[in-house]
Protein backbone atom coordinates (compact mmCIF):
# COMPACT_ATOMS: atom_id res chain seq x y z
CA UNK A 1 0.00 0.00 0.00
CA UNK A 2 1.34 3.42 -0.98
CA UNK A 3 2.46 5.77 1.79
CA UNK A 4 0.25 8.85 1.46
CA UNK A 5 0.92 10.68 4.74
CA UNK A 6 4.43 9.81 5.92
CA UNK A 7 6.59 11.15 3.02
CA UNK A 8 4.91 14.60 2.97
CA UNK A 9 5.27 14.86 6.75
CA UNK A 10 8.99 14.07 6.44
CA UNK A 11 9.34 16.73 3.74
CA UNK A 12 7.62 19.34 5.91
CA UNK A 13 9.77 18.38 8.90
CA UNK A 14 12.97 18.68 6.89
CA UNK A 15 11.91 22.12 5.66
CA UNK A 16 11.17 23.17 9.25
CA UNK A 17 14.52 21.89 10.49
CA UNK A 18 16.31 23.71 7.66
CA UNK A 19 14.49 26.93 8.54
CA UNK A 20 15.80 26.60 12.11
CA UNK A 21 19.30 26.02 10.80
CA UNK A 22 19.63 22.68 12.59
CA UNK A 23 22.83 20.80 11.89
CA UNK A 24 22.50 17.02 11.80
CA UNK A 25 25.21 14.45 12.33
CA UNK A 26 24.02 10.95 11.47
CA UNK A 27 26.32 8.00 12.09
CA UNK A 28 25.83 4.25 11.80
CA UNK A 29 23.02 4.60 9.27
CA UNK A 30 24.49 1.62 7.44
CA UNK A 31 23.37 -0.48 10.42
CA UNK A 32 19.70 0.06 9.57
CA UNK A 33 18.54 -3.00 7.56
CA UNK A 34 17.15 -2.23 4.12
CA UNK A 35 14.56 -4.96 4.42
CA UNK A 36 12.85 -6.88 7.21
CA UNK A 37 11.65 -6.04 10.67
CA UNK A 38 13.70 -4.52 13.48
CA UNK A 39 13.11 -2.78 16.79
CA UNK A 40 14.83 0.62 16.89
CA UNK A 41 15.53 1.28 20.58
CA UNK A 42 16.02 4.98 21.31
CA UNK A 43 16.97 7.06 24.34
CA UNK A 44 14.60 9.88 25.24
CA UNK A 45 15.77 13.43 26.00
CA UNK A 46 13.29 15.59 24.05
CA UNK A 47 9.85 15.71 22.50
CA UNK A 48 11.19 15.56 18.93
CA UNK A 49 13.39 12.48 19.43
CA UNK A 50 11.11 10.29 17.30
CA UNK A 51 11.43 12.71 14.39
CA UNK A 52 15.20 12.91 14.62
CA UNK A 53 15.69 9.16 15.13
CA UNK A 54 13.56 8.48 12.07
CA UNK A 55 16.05 10.44 9.95
CA UNK A 56 18.64 7.72 10.60
CA UNK A 57 16.48 5.26 8.66
CA UNK A 58 16.15 7.49 5.60
CA UNK A 59 19.45 6.45 3.92
CA UNK A 60 18.17 2.85 3.98
CA UNK A 61 14.88 4.11 2.50
CA UNK A 62 12.98 2.88 5.55
CA UNK A 63 10.14 4.39 7.56
CA UNK A 64 9.97 3.87 11.31
CA UNK A 65 6.61 3.20 13.00
CA UNK A 66 6.86 4.64 16.49
CA UNK A 67 5.08 3.52 19.64
CA UNK A 68 3.73 6.65 21.32
CA UNK A 69 1.39 7.47 24.19
CA UNK A 70 -2.25 7.28 23.19
CA UNK A 71 -2.95 10.90 24.19
CA UNK A 72 -1.13 11.99 21.03
CA UNK A 73 -3.55 9.93 18.94
CA UNK A 74 -6.54 11.60 20.58
CA UNK A 75 -5.42 15.10 19.58
CA UNK A 76 -7.46 16.56 16.73
CA UNK A 77 -4.37 17.52 14.69
CA UNK A 78 -1.66 15.03 15.61
CA UNK A 79 -4.08 12.09 15.87
CA UNK A 80 -4.93 11.78 12.14
CA UNK A 81 -1.27 12.28 11.23
CA UNK A 82 -0.06 9.62 13.65
CA UNK A 83 -2.62 7.14 12.38
CA UNK A 84 -1.82 8.03 8.77
CA UNK A 85 1.86 7.31 9.39
CA UNK A 86 0.86 3.96 10.97
CA UNK A 87 2.40 4.71 14.34
CA UNK A 88 1.17 2.63 17.28
CA UNK A 89 -0.72 4.08 20.28
CA UNK A 90 0.31 2.91 23.74
CA UNK A 91 -1.94 2.97 26.80
CA UNK A 92 0.47 2.98 29.75
CA UNK A 93 -2.10 1.28 31.95
CA UNK A 94 -2.97 -1.48 29.44
CA UNK A 95 -0.26 -2.19 26.90
CA UNK A 96 -1.27 -5.64 25.60
CA UNK A 97 -3.04 -4.34 22.49
CA UNK A 98 -0.13 -2.11 21.50
CA UNK A 99 2.34 -4.95 22.02
CA UNK A 100 0.32 -7.17 19.69
CA UNK A 101 0.02 -4.40 17.08
CA UNK A 102 3.79 -3.85 17.17
CA UNK A 103 4.42 -7.58 16.90
CA UNK A 104 2.20 -7.84 13.82
CA UNK A 105 4.03 -4.90 12.22
CA UNK A 106 7.44 -6.43 12.96
CA UNK A 107 6.41 -9.75 11.41
CA UNK A 108 5.22 -7.81 8.37
CA UNK A 109 8.75 -6.40 7.97
CA UNK A 110 8.36 -2.98 9.60
CA UNK A 111 10.86 -1.13 11.78
CA UNK A 112 9.25 -0.24 15.10
CA UNK A 113 10.64 2.65 17.15
CA UNK A 114 10.56 2.17 20.93
CA UNK A 115 11.63 4.36 23.86
CA UNK A 116 12.47 1.81 26.59
CA UNK A 117 12.74 4.53 29.24
CA UNK A 118 9.01 5.24 28.60
CA UNK A 119 9.33 8.95 29.43
CA UNK A 120 11.81 11.75 28.80
CA UNK A 121 14.89 11.56 31.01
CA UNK A 122 15.15 14.81 32.94
CA UNK A 123 18.74 13.98 33.89
CA UNK A 124 19.62 13.38 30.20
CA UNK A 125 21.22 10.14 31.32
CA UNK A 126 19.76 6.74 30.49
CA UNK A 127 17.01 5.66 32.86
CA UNK A 128 16.31 2.00 33.57
CA UNK A 129 15.00 0.14 30.53
CA UNK A 130 11.71 -1.68 30.38
CA UNK A 131 12.06 -5.08 28.66
CA UNK A 132 9.17 -4.70 26.21
CA UNK A 133 11.40 -3.88 23.24
CA UNK A 134 13.50 -7.00 23.84
CA UNK A 135 10.42 -9.18 24.25
CA UNK A 136 9.02 -7.85 20.97
CA UNK A 137 12.23 -8.51 19.10
CA UNK A 138 12.48 -12.02 20.55
CA UNK A 139 8.87 -12.89 19.72
CA UNK A 140 9.13 -11.53 16.16
CA UNK A 141 12.60 -12.95 15.49
CA UNK A 142 14.05 -9.55 14.56
CA UNK A 143 17.13 -7.63 15.76
CA UNK A 144 17.40 -4.63 18.07
CA UNK A 145 18.84 -1.38 16.69
CA UNK A 146 20.50 0.60 19.53
CA UNK A 147 20.02 4.30 18.70
CA UNK A 148 20.88 7.48 20.59
CA UNK A 149 19.78 11.06 20.02
CA UNK A 150 21.61 14.01 21.53
CA UNK A 151 20.95 17.76 21.35
CA UNK A 152 17.20 17.51 20.91
CA UNK A 153 16.67 18.57 24.53
CA UNK A 154 17.97 22.01 23.56
CA UNK A 155 15.03 22.41 21.15
CA UNK A 156 12.11 21.09 23.21
CA UNK A 157 12.09 19.00 26.34
CA UNK A 158 10.17 18.46 29.56
CA UNK A 159 10.13 21.37 31.96
CA UNK A 160 11.67 23.86 29.54
CA UNK A 161 10.16 26.32 27.03
CA UNK A 162 10.54 25.12 23.47
CA UNK A 163 13.09 26.99 21.39
CA UNK A 164 12.16 27.17 17.71
CA UNK A 165 14.50 30.06 17.00
CA UNK A 166 17.15 29.91 14.29
CA UNK A 167 19.88 28.87 16.70
CA UNK A 168 21.68 26.31 14.52
CA UNK A 169 21.35 23.62 17.19
CA UNK A 170 23.46 20.54 16.41
CA UNK A 171 21.51 17.26 16.57
CA UNK A 172 23.38 13.97 16.66
CA UNK A 173 21.81 10.58 15.91
CA UNK A 174 23.93 7.43 16.13
CA UNK A 175 22.96 3.82 15.40
CA UNK A 176 25.00 0.86 16.67
CA UNK A 177 25.17 -2.50 14.87
CA UNK A 178 22.07 -4.68 15.32
CA UNK A 179 21.74 -7.03 18.28
CA UNK A 180 20.22 -10.46 17.66
CA UNK A 181 17.87 -11.77 20.35
CA UNK A 182 17.88 -15.60 20.57
CA UNK A 183 14.50 -17.31 21.10
CA UNK A 184 15.42 -18.42 24.63
CA UNK A 185 17.16 -15.20 25.70
CA UNK A 186 16.33 -13.69 29.09
CA UNK A 187 14.64 -10.34 28.25
CA UNK A 188 15.84 -8.62 31.42
CA UNK A 189 19.44 -9.69 30.82
CA UNK A 190 19.33 -8.57 27.19
CA UNK A 191 17.73 -5.25 28.22
CA UNK A 192 20.55 -4.68 30.73
CA UNK A 193 23.20 -5.45 28.09
CA UNK A 194 21.39 -3.21 25.59
CA UNK A 195 21.31 -0.35 28.08
CA UNK A 196 25.03 -0.67 28.78
CA UNK A 197 25.83 -0.68 25.07
CA UNK A 198 23.65 2.40 24.50
CA UNK A 199 25.27 4.10 27.48
CA UNK A 200 28.68 3.71 25.86
CA UNK A 201 27.29 5.04 22.59
CA UNK A 202 25.62 7.99 24.33
CA UNK A 203 28.80 8.96 26.16
CA UNK A 204 30.72 8.85 22.88
CA UNK A 205 28.15 11.10 21.20
CA UNK A 206 28.19 13.53 24.13
CA UNK A 207 31.97 13.78 24.03
CA UNK A 208 31.99 14.61 20.32
CA UNK A 209 29.01 16.99 20.41
CA UNK A 210 30.05 20.15 18.50
CA UNK A 211 28.82 22.75 21.00
CA UNK A 212 29.87 23.99 24.42
CA UNK A 213 27.71 26.02 26.85
CA UNK A 214 28.05 29.81 26.50
CA UNK A 215 27.84 30.43 30.24
CA UNK A 216 26.52 28.89 33.47
CA UNK A 217 22.90 29.63 32.49
CA UNK A 218 23.45 27.58 29.34
CA UNK A 219 24.47 24.42 31.21
CA UNK A 220 20.90 23.24 31.90
CA UNK A 221 20.94 20.73 29.02
CA UNK A 222 24.07 18.96 30.25
CA UNK A 223 23.95 16.03 32.71
CA UNK A 224 25.31 16.70 36.18
CA UNK A 225 28.01 14.13 35.38
CA UNK A 226 29.37 16.49 32.73
CA UNK A 227 29.18 19.60 34.89
CA UNK A 228 25.69 20.55 33.81
CA UNK A 229 22.79 21.74 35.94
CA UNK A 230 20.29 19.06 34.89
CA UNK A 231 18.82 17.06 37.79
CA UNK A 232 20.84 14.07 38.93
CA UNK A 233 19.29 10.67 38.08
CA UNK A 234 18.06 10.41 41.68
CA UNK A 235 16.45 13.86 41.58
CA UNK A 236 14.91 13.09 38.19
CA UNK A 237 13.46 9.82 39.52
CA UNK A 238 11.71 11.71 42.33
CA UNK A 239 10.21 14.16 39.81
CA UNK A 240 9.05 11.25 37.64
CA UNK A 241 7.38 9.56 40.62
CA UNK A 242 5.45 12.73 41.37
CA UNK A 243 4.37 12.95 37.72
CA UNK A 244 3.17 9.34 37.77
CA UNK A 245 1.07 9.93 40.87
CA UNK A 246 -0.47 13.07 39.36
CA UNK A 247 -1.24 11.23 36.12
CA UNK A 248 -2.97 8.39 37.97
CA UNK A 249 -5.05 10.84 39.98
CA UNK A 250 -6.07 12.65 36.80
CA UNK A 251 -7.00 9.37 35.14
CA UNK A 252 -9.06 8.30 38.15
CA UNK A 253 -10.87 11.63 38.16
CA UNK A 254 -11.63 11.34 34.45
CA UNK A 255 -12.97 7.81 34.81
CA UNK A 256 -15.08 8.86 37.79
CA UNK A 257 -16.50 11.77 35.81
CA UNK A 258 -17.34 9.48 32.89
CA UNK A 259 -19.11 7.09 35.26
CA UNK A 260 -20.91 9.88 37.07
CA UNK A 261 -19.24 9.22 40.41
CA UNK A 262 -16.42 10.45 42.59
CA UNK A 263 -12.89 9.02 42.68
CA UNK A 264 -12.19 7.00 45.80
CA UNK A 265 -9.06 7.36 47.88
CA UNK A 266 -6.70 4.43 47.58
Amino acid sequence: MAEVVYPPVIAVARTFFAALGMRFTLSGTENVPRTGGAVMVINHVGYLDFTFAGLAAQPAKRLVRFMAKDEVFRHRISGPLMRGMKHIPVDREAGTASFRAALDALKAGEIIGVFPEATISRSYELKEFKSGAVRMARAAGVPLLPTVVWGSQRVWTKGRPRDFGRNHVPITVAVDPPIAVPPKADPDAVAADLRERMNVLLHSVQESYPYQPRDDDDRWWLPARLGGTAPTPEEAAALDAADTEARRAKRAARLAAEQGGEPTAG
